[in-house]
């Protein structure tokens, strides 16, 4: 039998892949990811998104799940990726921007530390005399935990130690006679469910030399760390799998990366401090996530671990440098929180006051009378485009914030990547959050979110969409346009109204008010690139006013390059993770009631 042939178009161009006999019961989105064109296959090829979503051109492709053949007639059909595979002799489909994870995203670098450090690094070389040199043999010798690494003996002259921080106590790992040339260099990593940001540090002053970002490869595998959790429970293996998405494929490159834009060589790289949700720990320890997944939610471990990165990361950095996973305080408030909390200054900050992450997982810490209370609740992905007609991540292509103007009405955006000539590829989060704000204002959605048709000159973009209606925001390449569906408006109002809950259910649990909140940490990428303004006004940060509201950049990297430069903020940051009272909101009555009543408009 002649092998099928799938004729692939794409923002990169044109391919013509033979499908060979171990491919011919593959989904289209398996075959693509083999040969170097992964769809967004953003819920673990479940078929519940939209994410690799694709056109049929021409030709027949078989749905799987019904066995049934789909053809094309002549009429552009939109179909799933991971629901149909070839069949036939030929088809041809398109792929668009939205469904490749080929764009470039754009990651959160930029940070501030609010709070006063002293230069004590993880690791350090300290020039030592030789009568100091046998005051440490004297103290090595005593049941203290500090031990020189084996084999060393102290040379008879001045010499220079490296010694390293491992959590409880200092350990001496090498004394060398002469100066060593190579630099000591750390990696301050933050490892989101989407993206990963890296920063290499000189640890002799602080010095940031370069930084790295890009796109979580797990995302291969699920989108959220639920889906990812699930994959590990349904096959052990997965474990492994997800640990070499992120450790081989995601971290080791954009540490090979910023080492190349500074010129390092990889054996200067002598410490990592890591950063992430508990899942994201985990998983790149190589522990299984599954008891996190089912009640009580139990994490394996939560305790700082120091680790050697060269079993996790070969090749990339010095055989035994150590790997810092910075503690957690629950299965849902991770390192990313802790760090945050110690370097927004919301630690030391007298409240009360709020740290707010909204992402797929809202994480809400509020300080009041001198005590940290946590929660963390599921708004799902919608803010990262999951699920939604024209959703996208924050990347080139995407529209990051609108405008409506009156008198005529008209709808302007802003584009990530305009300097380099992209063209409008969809929406993310920060666009939708201006979309519910501005269309409420403007009367183009009433309070319960529903499209009015009869608004004045915006009802003229207001459209049929097959069974529902959309309001178109911009013309795309291909005619489709971009438009917000009236199903993408209930999925985001289901998604602010998860995070305005948690806000509200956590301040009512010690008797606050939000008029009362002394400052509001607006966290991570998507708070940093929200307008405070609209997410005031759809109701994500109910009943706040604009000067309450301070964005602090990615306070989670912050937290793990200010921990990697003094080990004392290590140290405090451990006591932050045990001082946190966590919230459970689905014990706590109040929380579905609040749910319901901020799923309208203000």
């Amino acid at each position: 039998m002649k092998a099928p042939i799938l004729h692939v178009e794409s923002p990169a161009g044109r391919k013509h892949l033979r499908i060979g006999d171990t491919e011919r019961h593959r989904t289209v989105a398996e075959i693509l990811r083999r040969h170097g064109l992964p769809l967004n296959t953003r819920c673990g090829q479940r078929g519940t998104c939209n994410g690799c979503v694709i056109e049929l051109l021409d030709g027949e492709l078989m749905h799987v799940p019904t066995n049934q053949i789909v053809a094309s007639n002549g009429t552009a059909k939109l179909l799933r990726g991971c629901e149909h595979r070839p069949c036939g002799s030929a088809a041809r489909i398109r792929l668009t921007a939205r469904g490749l994870l080929a764009y470039q995203p754009q990651v959160l670098t930029d940070f501030n530390v609010n709070v006063p450090r002293a230069h004590d690094p993880l690791i350090q070389r300290l020039a030592v005399t030789p009568a100091q040199m046998q005051n440490l043999a004297e103290v090595l010798q005593t049941d203290r935990p500090v031990r020189l690494a084996e084999g060393l003996v102290a040379p008879p002259c001045e010499a220079t130690i490296t010694v390293e921080h491992r959590g409880d106590h200092w350990r001496v790992t090498a004394v060398e006679a002469q100066p060593p040339v190579t630099p000591l260099l750390g990696a301050a990593i933050d490892i989101g469910t989407t993206t990963v940001a890296v920063l290499l540090v000189d640890l002799a002053d602080g010095k940031v030399l370069s930084r790295a970002a890009c796109f979580n490869q797990q995302m291969h595998l699920g989108d959220d760390v639920v889906t990812r959790i699930t994959l590990c429970a349904s096959d052990p293996a997965n474990v492994a799998h997800l640990q070499e998405a992120v450790a081989q494929r995601t971290v080791g490159p954009l540490l090979t990366e910023a080492l190349r834009r500074a010129g390092a060589a990889a054996e200067s790289l002598a410490c990592l401090s890591v950063v992430g949700n508990t899942t994201m720990l985990h998983l790149l320890a190589g522990v299984d996530p599954t008891p996190m997944g089912v009640a009580p939610f139990t994490a394996p471990f939560l305790e700082h671990r120091a680790l050697d990165a060269g079993q996790i990361l070969p090749d990339i950095a010095a055989p035994r440098a150590p790997l810092h996973l910075l503690p957690s305080a629950a299965a849902y408030i991770g390192a990313d929180l802790t760090a945050g909390i110690l370097a927004s200054g919301l630690a030391y900050d007298d409240g009360p006051s709020l740290l707010v992450d909204v992402g797929t997982n809202g994480e809400i810490i509020l300080k009041h009378e001198g005590r940290l209370y946590g929660c963390a609740t599921a708004a799902g992905p919608a803010f990262e485009g999951a699920g939604l007609a024209c959703g996208i991540r924050a990347g080139d292509g995407a529209i990051s914030h609108l405008r409506f103007t009156a008198d005529p009405f008209a709808v302007e955006f802003e584009l990530i990547g305009e300097e380099r000539h992209v063209r409008p590829a969809g929406l993310c989060g920060s666009a939708y959050v201006d979309f519910l704000s501005l269309a409420r204002r403007s009367g183009v959605l009433g309070a319960t979110g529903r499209f009015n048709r009869s608004v004045g000159q915006a009802a003229a973009r207001i459209m049929p969409a097959g069974n529902d209606l959309a309001f178109r925001i911009a013309d795309a390449p291909g005619g489709r346009g971009i438009v917000i569906t009236q199903h993408d408006v209930a999925a985001l109002l289901q998604a602010k109204a998860a995070i305005a809950a948690g806000i509200v259910t956590l301040l009512q649990r010690c008797g606050v008010g939000p008029a009362e909140i002394r400052t509001l940490y607006l966290a991570g990428g998507f708070g940093t690139h929200l307008s405070p303004e609209h997410a005031i006004g759809c109701g994500l940060l109910p009943g706040f006013r604009l000067e309450q509201i301070r964005p602090v950049g990615n306070s989670a990297l912050a937290g793990a390059y200010a921990a990697m430069l003094d080990a004392t903020l290590l140290e405090e940051i451990s006591r932050i993770s045990r001082q946190i009272e966590v919230v459970e909101l689905n014990l706590d009555p109040r929380f579905e009631e609040n749910f319901i009543e901020q799923l309208a408009l203000p």
